[in-house]
């Protein structure tokens, strides 16, 4: 019984790991979303393409939409693998996630 406890409770650990899932977040300014025009958010797209194929297509083709929450945990962890700067973190998430 213990060793069932034990591999759901790991199980659990795992997908919330891999899922996102955790405490609330604060909804402090520094979380709102910023307001783009068309051009801007067009041009962010781009260059998080770019960064993309500069950063990460070395060994990935871009893989099929994740939920952004998904997605975040990824490159969160590819960030430390592949000493991915925060500005190129950011863009890159927002060309995933589109």
């Amino acid at each position: 019984m213990k060793i069932k406890i034990l591999i759901m409770s790991g199980i659990l650990a795992l997908g919330s790991l891999v899922y996102g899932a955790g405490p609330p977040r604060s909804k402090d300014s520094s979380s709102l979303p910023v307001v783009q025009s068309r051009e801007d958010a067009e041009n962010a797209r781009i260059q998080g393409e770019q960064r993309f194929h500069a950063n990460c297509g070395r060994c990935h083709a871009a893989p099929q939409k994740f939920p952004p929450r998904m997605m975040a945990t990824i490159v969160r962890h590819m960030r430390v693998r592949a000493t991915i700067t925060d500005e190129d973190m950011r863009l890159i998430l927002g060309y995933m996630t589109q």
